[in-house]
């Protein structure tokens, strides 16, 4: 096993007792075996076990630990600092030339824009702006270090019981495209009264996620038709109507030829329906019981007591009318009942939406490009920091990426999994790790290092590539008008003489 000493640090010692005492303490209130209940999601063990790719530390923190000049013998601390910074605005400006082409190609799909739509695409246009929306977030996600969520484990998650007392459906079929990312996989509770312990309150263990993104597109109305009538063997008309019907239930704003993104954070496992726009609550089998024999009791009742009455509809009509408007009155009574109660999930999904919600559409395409900035520069930072005071051979290199998970372990008493594959082909992309013709790994000092960094900035602007031709036909102003699009701005006439 390789070991490095970074000055007053070893890099590759133990970590076993750090990650001990993190796990040893004990939540403030601890509830009895008989009043704590798991809540099953279904999920395998390595789903839940594997370590995270997230680095939880601060860029910050981690900075100021790798540039302290006691890890830096025979080196300048400050020159070192410098590179750091260097290296780190050189990723900033790398996520943010490639996020120009993404936000770019998402404007033809995003809900919130609020400029001038001037260009149109032809459906094979659209289809290939699509893919690349969706590959560009996949590629953004994969570099915050989030992981994909597969359709199993999707299945699982959307056919468990609910910690919060609501009974979901989601249909998925109605979406062109849908993917969920997910980041930290954590354990919480919460306490709530149950039937089960006379009233008394039980503590509800549950799975959750730390930060959850749901990219989503709906299917194209014809599409979603085309579907629904082989899947149910109906004629068309049926299915259109079956269709609206299902649209008429999501919010208006919603539509089938934008993309939409959602970012959320601390989504229990059971609870992942709430995040798509077309959940249906549905009542609990308990409600069904308890509403069915409240409604059943009051009017049976109520029939009872007015049928005496009812019957004198002819020798006395009034005390008859008012018999009817009584037992219509209870049925009345009864069926509100039920919409209250349903009134009652959406206003507890809605307020767990609200504190739970982080960012939308663009906003997340922007901010996920900024944490992804960050994990790759600290990963930057942490290998740089190895292989700058000592070089290694390609089958020493599985042994650093240990040696870093050990340092982080025992530095910030966390447990992660380290990419150190991915870390060095970007060090090696830029030219500040060189592998030589014995296949040996070694780096620019500090000072060359950023010297040729500084270069590289230097040479940017002149080795920007030909954006070439975009997608799309541009419409005309006259065009636009004839569609009842307004122009804005001066007439055209007053502009003719720049043409």
């Amino acid at each position: 096993m390789l070991t490095r000493t970074t000055g007053s640090a070893v890099v590759g010692q133990d970590a076993a007792h750090t990650r001990a005492s993190k796990n040893s303490g004990a939540p403030a209130a601890e509830a009895s075996a008989a009043d704590t209940f798991d809540v099953p999601d279904g999920l395998e063990g390595s789903f839940h076990d594997a370590p995270e790719t997230f680095l939880p530390v601060a860029k910050a923190a981690l900075f100021d630990r790798l540039t302290e000049p006691s890890r830096w013998p025979g080196h300048d601390a400050s020159k070192v600092r410098r590179f750091f910074r260097y290296l780190d605005y050189w990723r900033q400006q790398q996520y943010s030339m490639n996020l120009l082409g993404l936000l770019e190609a998402y404007d033809a799909f995003s809900p919130d824009t609020d400029l001038l739509q001037t260009r149109d695409f032809s459906d094979s246009e659209r289809v290939a702006l699509q893919a690349r929306v969706f590959d560009g977030i996949d590629r953004i996600m994969l570099a915050a270090n989030y992981r994909k969520l597969s359709p199993a484990d999707l299945d699982k998650m959307l056919s468990s019981a609910s910690i919060y007392g609501l009974d979901f459906h989601v249909d998925l079929d109605a979406f062109d495209q849908a993917q969920i990312y997910y980041r930290g996989v954590a354990d919480d509770s919460h306490e709530q009264r149950s039937l089960k312990k006379l009233g008394r309150k039980q503590q509800i263990k549950y799975k959750l996620f730390r930060r959850l993104c749901v990219v989503f597109k709906l299917k194209p109305f014809d599409a979603r038709v085309r579907d629904v009538m082989a899947e149910k063997g109906w004629n068309e008309a049926r299915a259109k109507r079956f269709v609206r019907r299902a649209r008429a239930r999501l919010p208006k704003e919603l539509g089938d030829g934008n993309i939409y993104l959602k970012l959320f954070r601390n989504i229990p496992h059971s609870e992942l329906e709430m995040v798509f726009p077309n959940t249906q609550v549905k009542f609990r089998m308990w409600d069904k019981l308890r509403l069915g024999a409240t409604a059943s009791g009051g009017l049976g009742f109520g029939l009872f007591t007015s049928a005496g009455k009812i019957a004198l509809l002819a020798t006395n009509p009034f005390a008859a009318a008012g018999a009817i408007v009584g037992v219509g009155a209870i049925a009345f009574r009864q069926s509100m009942a039920f919409v209250n109660q349903k009134q009652r999930y959406m206003v507890v999904m809605a307020q767990k939406l609200y504190f739970h919600a982080m960012a939308d559409n663009r906003g997340v395409i922007v901010k996920l490009a900024g944490r992804a900035s960050e994990e790759d520069i600290k990963e930057d930072w942490l290998l740089y920091s190895v292989l700058a005071k000592a070089s290694a051979t390609a089958s020493e290199i599985r042994d650093i990426d240990g040696a870093i998970e050990r340092y982080v372990a025992a530095e910030f008493g966390v447990t992660v999994d380290f990419d150190v594959s991915d870390a060095l082909r970007r060090l090696i992309a830029d030219g500040l790790v060189m592998q030589d013709e014995t296949g040996r790994f070694t780096t620019l000092d500090p000072i060359a290092a950023a010297a040729h960094v500084d270069t590289m900035w230097d040479q940017l602007l002149d080795r920007l590539p030909d954006p070439g031709q975009a997608e799309g036909k541009e419409v005309a102003a006259r065009a636009r008008a004839s569609a009842g699009v307004p122009a804005g701005g001066d007439k055209e006439s007053d502009l003719s003489w720049l043409m």
